[in-house]
């Protein structure tokens, strides 16, 4: 028994190495403030793990949360609209309770009923505009009954949470909250008991030690360490720890602006000397970007100095101005830091201050850096284990008969599993990488339900993240799928030599025994239907955006039927195939159910009829025909739905007796085509008018495709305001002209073809005709 055990043991141990890595998370977190900053769709949030949206206040009369008017709109797309860079961002609501808002605080704090109502409207407010936690600013130490009733609250505000998702059936909020510096000789503090066990985290403001509104001697406003008697970021989170706080709950704030001080004997610059206060703004303080360009100013004039003892830089202008603030050095220094000491991550003050996000990716860089050493460690502990468990095994085969026998079985079929034959689908002329099963299996995490990004008539699409980084989405045949075999193989064919910037990359493919998978560039803003159909996030899509998608869907149909050196009918294009990149720049996918389509022939035709109901022109239902003008009759149809958000599965009008094209037509006639737009969209500072657009899709969707535009005519349509459109005549299934071709069932049955699925369900029946 023994050797079996001992030679399985290596096999994990050969297998199996990223389970002994590090896997908590590092937590990258910034303050976004709404009243004065960038915009939030300007922000990098591929950057962050967490992002805080602040303030929200404390209303005096009722102590429920309230955000300013001016303000709520930003608020209500925050969420969305940073998850846009970075779709598992986690969002927070910041509620500021310092300054003019701190007696407010105090007296909620005073009040059991007060303080419900501040808790139950805190959670209320978060779950209305999409946060992911709450997070509350700007409360100081405190003694006595006030230091009491913070714990009380922090009790009762975990205790809500847990019950409010309980209910909700949703993810617990985050709770975190900020704190600050400590001497060993403040009677103040913070109920570090309640604070560890009710709060994820807090972030230690590790800034403003010394301002020149405030001190009138010249002091390093956030350095990392400092000389005795001087506050400094070490000596305030050891006094944390020594107070009870754990360091894995601390989070080390990260300053990205800086003070000037006015001098009062000029050239004495330098920590500790005289100062008349501030200097270049009312109050000293300058965000970084202001403090580069400020630099920048003086062309080589001023040189900035990074001081590595306290960890921070500094520079003098005309002997009379000096600031310090936190440049790249400082900023990776601190990161550094926080990861020696176990802290639990870094917290930004603000990010918009950031210069072209300098900061942000030296912080990030660190991370990095910090990975691949710790791999490269892993693998040197595991060779050495390895090669000590070898040399011990090689003993005991001396004492253990059938030792040998055993790992040499095992060694065996190890390398009949490596080897197995992967069947090359794409000849040896491509750029495919074929991929080994067990790549796939770890870049997935074997395939798990948290990597699952969507499923349809193929199988189930996957995100994964190969050994170097890089994000693909792997999309897996189903072994019970009746289709998908034929489509696996057309796939590979006709994308591998498909190359154009509006059309989804395939980098390669695994034929592993009975798995079949293909994989594809990754892209974190999934499909468009995602944004058209969801009226929260619709809004994301201005009509700047939405152009700039038909006009990449117009530009990949038109590689497809023109430019390409064959002709591709993609016979599948819906708003589910349009894929977003992380600029919200559209990708047509999936190219299982595509044709080659001769370059001089007019049309052809099948008999296994394939699509998407909704999006499938009728001479394609009734006897299979198809030609380009099948994809211009999808287009059409998606052009109208990304100018209204509306879904082909449903009906409309008064009656709620008409499909969309039918809709559409009727408003169109009644010069009534505003009623049919999504009320958000605004194209009065844009050359593509809706109106137009909507005149053009239903040319797309006329009866007779000879009727239907080219995509060469249709982008030019769409481009030039000059171009003559024509009056496009009835769309196709309208019951009120041609009720001889409406589908009840019996016209289903008499056509030849079989359909069982509903819209926006792809169908793949192989039936006679």
């Amino acid at each position: 028994m023994f050797p079996t055990h001992f030679a399985t043991f290596l096999v994990i141990l050969v297998f199996f190495p990223h389970s002994f890595a590090d896997t908590t998370s590092f937590v990258k977190a910034g303050y976004y403030y709404s009243a004065n900053e960038i915009s939030s769709s300007d922000i990098k949030s591929n950057l962050f793990t967490h992002l805080l949206c602040a303030f929200a206040f404390i209303n005096s009369t009722n102590y429920n949360i309230f955000i300013n008017s001016s303000e709520e709109h930003k608020f209500s797309i925050f969420t969305n609209t940073v998850k846009l860079q970075n779709p598992s961002i986690s969002t927070i609501l910041s509620i500021y309770s310092g300054g003019d808002s701190s007696s407010v605080f105090n007296s909620m704090l005073n009040q059991s009923s007060y303080r419900q109502s501040f808790i139950d409207s805190s959670i209320e407010t978060a779950r209305k505009y999409g946060f992911h936690g709450i997070d509350l600013c700007g409360v100081l130490p405190k003694k006595g009954k006030e230091l009491a009733n913070l714990a009380t609250l922090l009790r009762e505000w975990r205790i809500a949470i847990t019950s409010d998702a309980r209910n909700s059936k949703k993810t617990e909020l985050v709770l975190v909250m900020t704190g600050y510096y400590l001497k060993d000789s403040d009677f103040i503090s913070y109920p570090f008991e309640s604070m560890q066990k009710n709060l994820d985290w807090v972030h230690f403001a590790a800034y403003d030690y010394y301002v020149p509104k405030k001190d009138n001697v010249t002091g390093f406003h956030a350095a990392l360490y400092g000389s005795y008697g001087w506050e400094n970021t070490d000596s305030g989170i050891k006094e944390w720890r020594k107070r009870g706080f754990s360091s894995n709950k601390l989070v080390i704030g990260l300053p990205y602006h800086g003070y000037a001080w006015t001098l009062v004997q000029q050239g004495e610059d330098g920590v500790g000397k005289p100062a008349f206060g501030p200097s270049v703004t009312m109050d000293g303080d300058m965000a970084y970007k202001f403090i580069k360009s400020y630099i920048r100013s003086f062309g080589d004039g001023v040189v900035s100095s990074y001081n590595a003892t306290a960890v921070v830089n500094y520079f003098t202008v005309a002997s009379t101005t000096w600031v310090n603030f936190d440049d790249v050095e400082a900023v990776k220094e601190k990161v550094s830091y926080a990861k020696k000491n176990g802290l639990l991550g870094y917290n930004v003050f603000q990010v918009g201050n950031d210069d072209n996000w300098v900061l942000s990716r030296a912080a990030q860089e660190v991370l990095d850096e910090d990975h691949h050493h710790n791999r490269r460690l892993l693998i040197i502990v595991l060779l050495t284990t390895l090669t000590i468990a070898l040399l011990l095994g090689i003993v005991l085969c001396y004492y253990y008969q059938g030792t040998v026998t055993t790992i040499t079985r095992l060694i065996y079929k190890l390398r009949i599993y490596l080897s197995a034959g992967e069947e090359d689908l794409n000849g040896n002329d491509s750029d495919l990488i074929v991929f080994s099963y067990l790549t796939l299996k770890v870049a997935t995490n074997n395939f798990s339900k948290e990597n699952k990004l969507g499923e349809g008539g193929f199988g189930v699409v996957y995100k994964g993240k190969l050994r170097k980084g890089q994000e693909i989405a792997v999309k897996r045949l189903s072994k019970t799928s009746k289709q998908g075999l034929e489509e696996f193989k057309n796939e590979i064919a006709l994308t591998a030599r498909l190359q154009h910037v509006n059309l989804v990359r395939l980098l390669g493919y695994c034929t592993k025994k009975y798995e079949k998978l293909l994989i594809y560039e990754y892209l974190p803003n999934k499909s468009l239907d995602h944004f058209l159909f969801d009226p929260r996030k619709s809004i994301l899509l201005d009509w700047r955006k939405r152009v700039n998608i038909i006009e990449g869907v117009t530009q990949g149909l038109l590689y497809l039927q023109e430019y390409s050196n064959f002709t591709i009918i993609h016979r599948d294009l819906k708003a589910s195939n349009v894929l977003l990149d992380h600029e919200m720049n559209p990708k047509i996918s999936d190219f299982g159910m595509a044709r080659i389509f001769g370059k001089f022939d007019l049309e052809a035709n099948t008999s296994k009829i394939v699509g998407t109901y909704g999006y499938v022109p009728p001479e394609y239902v009734k006897k299979g025909i198809y030609s380009p003008k099948y994809d211009v009759y999808s287009f059409g149809v998606l052009l109208l739905q990304i100018i209204s958000g509306k879904r082909t599965s449903c009906y409309y009008g008064t009656h709620e007796n008409m499909n969309l094209l039918e809709y559409a037509y009727e408003l169109w006639i009644e010069d009534k085509g505003v009623e049919f737009f999504d009320p958000s969209l605004d194209d009065t500072k844009s050359h593509c008018k809706i109106m137009r657009c909507m005149q053009v899709a239903l040319l797309c969707v006329q009866e007779n495709s000879a009727d239907r535009p080219s995509m060469l005519e249709v982008d030019s349509m769409l481009k030039n305001e000059g171009a003559a459109v024509c009056t496009p005549n009835v769309p196709a299934f309208s019951t009120k002209k041609h009720e001889d071709y409406a589908y009840d069932k019996g016209d289903m049955s008499n056509s030849g073809f079989k359909f069982s699925s509903i819209n926006d369900v792809t169908i793949s029946q192989m039936v006679p005709r």
